[in-house]
């Protein structure tokens, strides 16, 4: 791992993006205290599905609009 203070990686920028491009770790510090680690840039594994991609894998209950007038009836003081 390659520490190098921010100073240092301003001026020396190109160089620091080539060791990262070879595999190195190059960490930039401020005033010794490391800060940021900067790596090669990686593209996301896992792209997002198109509309419909998941047809056939999830369906809706016939009564998922249903009124719901009953539900909280538990809940009414039975005194009233």
């Amino acid at each position: 791992m390659h520490i190098v203070n921010i100073h240092d990686a301003k001026t020396q920028l190109s160089k620091l993006l080539e060791q990262v491009q070879s595999g190195e770790d190059v960490v930039i510090a401020k005033a010794g205290t490391p800060i940021v680690r900067l790596i090669p840039y990686a593209p996301a594994k896992r792209k997002i599905a198109p509309p419909g991609a998941m047809e056939g894998e999830i369906w809706i209950a016939d009564d998922f609009d249903a009124p719901l007038d009953d539900l909280f009836d538990c809940l009414k003081d039975e005194a009233a």
